[in-house]
């Protein structure tokens, strides 16, 4: 099955957009498109590669040319030539990957230059001191999936019903890029709302550096220096939000390196609304995230969406429909996809993706009857898959790398370490990580059940049950973070003949009636007493699962939008 995006996949252009928006430069080399790849056991090195696959699309998809598995006792290698320009080069070259799924080695010309844990996840490796003007980049993954306690998301290795086709290796842009000796490693952007300003950090690659650094956000100019924050003042700002999505272009200049990026003012905090309830709240007035769970796969491209206009596609229908948020559900996208919620205007909740090893049945499941809630401190570390001490630090790893990594996206609203207890350990604790990290927006610590009593929100997943509302005990605001997920198969745009989902509906007009009665029978009458936020499941079909609004080629839309629209805006009038 592809998508109408797939089919037009340009193999010489392969997802060519500049692959990281807040920290942009002109000198860089997309690495995008045939490599030479191969598959052998665990610990052997190939005598000869297999054929040529389409990075970054992983072998396991139809997108890379190759539709093969790698298992987790299997190595998958790939390889290509690339040249370095004349004058390309202003003192260091950087590599830079997306995120390769789980663990990679690279090698440049033959020299080992550094490996990467963690299947979600940017990496940059300086190969300055092996480079050459011909060069072999050279890339080794091991994937264990679901074997191991590594993070995997919604991948198994016997897929089926919620957990889909594992995918391994590439899955997102990789790049070459040229800086000065001394250059911007990154920036750190916080706005700060009530105060009228932003503060920028721009990191030097040496810690210790002084060096001037100037920002320019239109007509204002600020001096500074490296590794310090600079706070710039913003009097009279364009608050953003979904309704309205201002983005404030800048320029960082260290030395002799200069970035473009962009930011923008906006807070997520908790508050009450008029009547006392505990709310949500956008820029201090309450606001209700009414959403759809988004799991970002895709028929032919599993993990990696076909073009930019894919993702666009779904942020605009979801728009137009009446949603203003998307809960990304135990995946972290390109760094491109929270560029487009950035600038078109939808709010994110980001899930962790999920690890840990074998899931105990009553511990994940039981739960969704409203029996079996339980401790995840040390007594349980084993009933959540998560015994191993190795495991559950290499979970916080990738949680700090995560929020490091989308920091600055002024889309995302909400921070979602764990979801159904899938590998959950400690995760009062996982709250202080983060607000070590962000103290600027909101935490869903415990999505569905398993509340530890900690977190900004009590988070319930509700679907074969009516959903009657009751305000929390510990006084946080209250979050559907799952509900719906009503099936209506659309026969010529489906993945198998499997049929997963919490109720089936034979017509649209059928499928439309349970929806809207869904919401103004339940949902509305709770958003009156105080439920802040609802993420219907799902914005698209995956695989058996086929309920979603929208088939899994994206196709069809399975509800009207008009009507969708209209009835949001009667059941969903502003709070004060």
């Amino acid at each position: 099955m592809k998508t109408r995006w797939g089919e037009k996949l340009d193999k010489a252009n392969v997802l060519s957009g500049y692959p990281r928006p807040q920290l942009k430069r002109e000198s860089y080399i997309n690495l995008n498109g045939v490599w030479q790849y191969a598959i052998t056991s665990a610990d052997a090195v190939p005598e000869a590669m297999d054929g040529e696959i389409i990075v970054p699309f992983s072998p396991e998809c139809e997108l890379s040319g190759v539709n093969r598995t790698v298992h987790p006792n299997e190595s998958l290698w790939y390889t290509r030539h690339f040249d370095i320009p004349s004058g390309f080069n202003h003192g260091r070259i950087l590599l830079h990957f997306g995120a390769v799924d789980q663990i990679a080695t690279v090698y440049i010309n033959g020299c080992d230059t550094g490996s990467h844990v963690g299947g979600y996840t940017a990496f940059t490796i300086d190969i300055t001191p092996y480079i050459r003007q011909e060069n072999v980049i050279t890339v080794k993954v091991r994937d264990y999936s679901d074997m191991s306690y590594h993070s995997r998301g919604k991948q198994k290795t016997k897929r089926g019903g919620i957990w889909y086709t594992p995918q391994s290796g590439i899955w997102q842009t990789v790049w070459v890029e040229s800086v000065s000796e001394e250059y911007i490693e990154e920036l750190s952007i916080t706005p700060l709302f009530d105060q009228s300003a932003v503060e920028i950090t721009a990191f030097s690659n040496y810690a210790d550096s002084q060096k001037e650094t100037v920002i320019r956000v239109g007509d204002v100019v600020a001096y500074g220096t490296a590794n310090q924050p600079i706070r710039m003042s913003m009097s009279g700002f364009r608050a953003w939000s979904p309704e309205s999505p201002y983005l404030y272009d800048m320029d960082v200049r260290m030395g002799e390196d200069s970035v473009k990026s962009y930011f923008a003012m906006r807070k997520f905090s908790v508050g009450t609304d008029a009547n006392g309830a505990p709310r949500l709240m956008l820029n201090n007035k309450p606001y209700f995230h009414n959403g759809v769970l988004d799991q970002g796969y895709w028929p032919d491209g599993l993990y990696t969406a076909p073009s930019d206009e894919a993702f666009i596609h779904d942020i605009l229908t979801m728009k137009a429909y009446g949603y203003n948020t998307l809960r990304k559900h135990i995946k972290i996208e390109p760094m491109r996809f929270y560029y487009h919620c950035d600038r078109l205007g939808m709010l994110v909740w980001q899930d962790m993706p999920n690890g840990g090893e074998l899931y105990k049945t009553a511990v994940v499941s039981l739960p969704l009857l409203g029996i079996g809630e339980i401790s995840d401190g040390e007594a349980n570390y084993a009933r959540f898959g998560r015994a191993n001490a190795e495991g559950r630090a290499q979970y916080y790893a990738e949680l700090k790398e995560m929020v490091l990594q989308l920091y600055n996206c002024p889309c995302i609203a909400m921070w979602v370490p764990f979801n159904e207890g899938w590998g959950q350990f400690d995760a009062a604790k996982a709250c202080d990580v983060i607000l070590s990290l962000d103290d600027t927006r909101t935490i869903d610590h415990a999505s569905g059940w398993h509340d530890q009593g900690a977190g900004d929100v009590k988070s319930l997943h509700v679907y074969f049950k009516r959903f009657d509302f009751a305000p929390d005990k510990l006084a946080r605001p209250v979050v559907l973070s799952e509900f719906g997920g009503f099936n209506r198969r659309i026969n010529g745009h489906c993945f198998n003949r499997r049929d997963f989902g919490y109720k089936r509906m034979k017509t649209d007009e059928a499928l439309f009636e349970a929806f809207s009665t869904l919401y103004e029978k339940e949902i509305a009458p709770a958003y009156a007493k105080g439920l802040s936020a609802a993420i219907y499941t799902q914005l698209s079909d995956v695989e058996d699962e086929l309920n979603g609004l929208l088939t899994y080629d994206r196709a069809k839309e399975k509800l009207p939008p008009d009507k969708m629209r209209e009835l949001f805006e009667k059941l969903f009038a502003p709070l004060e």
